[in-house]
């Protein structure tokens, strides 16, 4: 693939990752099995010798990350999730401040609290949509905070962050910037170019697509906090296997197709419940009325396929509706390519201030009449 030639998006998730294009080279990369390598005398810098560390089963999916995410670096992949989450919040210094949103995904926050008991670290919780709050508890009284973390949209409430204000304000202040991209990918916008320092992926979601692998990734242009990163990996043993990156780098090459087929379903079923007898309310940044969607429109591209719903009759009604969907799957994660839908509270750990009957829908790639005549007759059964 020449250095020179520019590739959308679409182009790179294909392209990027590939084996040099030598004859009878594979097209694929291969999977290697192998937990050591032959290795004597002193290890070269970049030398593989032992697969906590380092393995070449890796390289394709990372590369194809960093090149979607406009990454100087590639990205470094992770065992799961949660793994690169921790990996960013641990570039906290024992006793600094911590500003995460309210509604940013559960683990996420009880992580960071975790973390608070055991080295110090000051975790404010904030509306992120509410850009003046946010900047001033990033400000603080006069020592800032060492790191604000970004969701946006957020999981499961879908508020959306000004993105460029609050890096502008964090960078003033001295503090770093962490978005996790997972519910946007790097698709819908890539926080890099908006100027954060770090960005994370639950890799299981929108990225690998199928609901079959669980991995996470972390990117960050600085050197010196991309070395942090692949040392917390190495040092902690936070490692994917290399038959799960293989299977993420397969999910990535269809996702731009995906993704635009599961926004455009998430955009009209969100329009259509909008007007639903049944529906007390939904959420979904293509909404005009939407709180988010003058941010989404101008920030992002598209708009996410992930739609909020609070059905008429409370938690009796949220339960009746997942127990009468026969199309939808009742499950929790989001992103792959089956409709799935749950209600967020049924977790004791999720936020209080999430509504109890809250609904998430993670919208597949199913046909949308399929998916809304389910959904329509579901609805109906729960209202009676």
């Amino acid at each position: 693939m020449p250095d020179a030639l520019p590739l959308s998006p679409a182009t790179l998730a294909v392209a990027s990752g590939r084996p040099a294009r030598t004859q009878a080279a594979p097209v694929n990369p291969p999977i290697v099995l192998s937990s050591t390598y032959v290795s004597q005398g002193e290890v070269p810098a970049g030398e593989l010798f032992y697969a906590r560390a380092d393995t070449e089963t890796w390289h394709p999916f990372e590369e194809t990350l960093g090149a979607l995410e406009g990454s100087a670096h590639p990205a470094v992949l992770f065992g799961s999730g949660m793994a690169a989450i921790a990996a960013a919040i641990s570039l906290v210094p024992p006793g600094g401040r911590l500003v995460v949103p309210r509604h940013a995904y559960n683990v996420t926050v009880v992580h960071a609290q975790d973390v608070a008991g055991r080295s110090g670290i000051e975790v404010v919780q904030v509306d992120i949509a509410d850009t003046d709050a946010v900047v001033a508890a990033v400000r603080g009284d006069g020592v800032p905070a060492a790191m604000l973390w970004v969701e946006s949209p957020t999981n499961p409430m879908l508020e959306v962050a000004d993105v460029p204000a609050l890096v502008a304000a964090a960078h003033e202040a001295g503090t770093l910037v962490a978005v996790d991209n997972t519910f946007a990918t790097p698709l819908g916008q890539q926080p890099l170019a908006l100027g954060a320092d770090v960005v994370v992926h639950s890799v299981t979601k929108y990225l690998a697509g199928h609901s079959d692998v669980v991995l996470g990734a972390a990117l960050a242009d600085d050197p010196a906090l991309h070395a942090d990163l692949r040392r917390y990996r190495t040092v902690h043993g936070a490692i994917a296997g290399p038959t799960e990156a293989w299977l993420a780098l397969r999910g990535v090459r269809t996702l731009a197709l995906r993704v635009e087929r599961a926004q455009a379903n998430a955009a009209e079923i969100a329009r259509r419940l909008a007007d639903h007898p049944a529906v007390a309310e939904v959420r979904h940044p293509s909404l005009p009325d939407d709180p988010g969607h003058a941010r989404a429109a101008a920030q992002m591209r598209g708009f996410g396929s992930i739609v909020g719903l609070r059905p008429r009759g409370g938690v009796a009604a949220a339960d009746a509706l997942v127990a009468a969907v026969r199309l939808w799957v009742p499950a929790t994660s989001l992103g792959g390519v089956e409709s799935s839908l749950e209600r967020r509270r049924r977790f004791p750990l999720e936020t209080v201030t999430v509504p109890e009957d809250l609904l998430r829908l993670s919208v597949g790639v199913e046909d949308v009449e399929d998916l809304w005549r389910d959904l329509d007759q579901a609805l109906r059964a729960a209202s009676l």
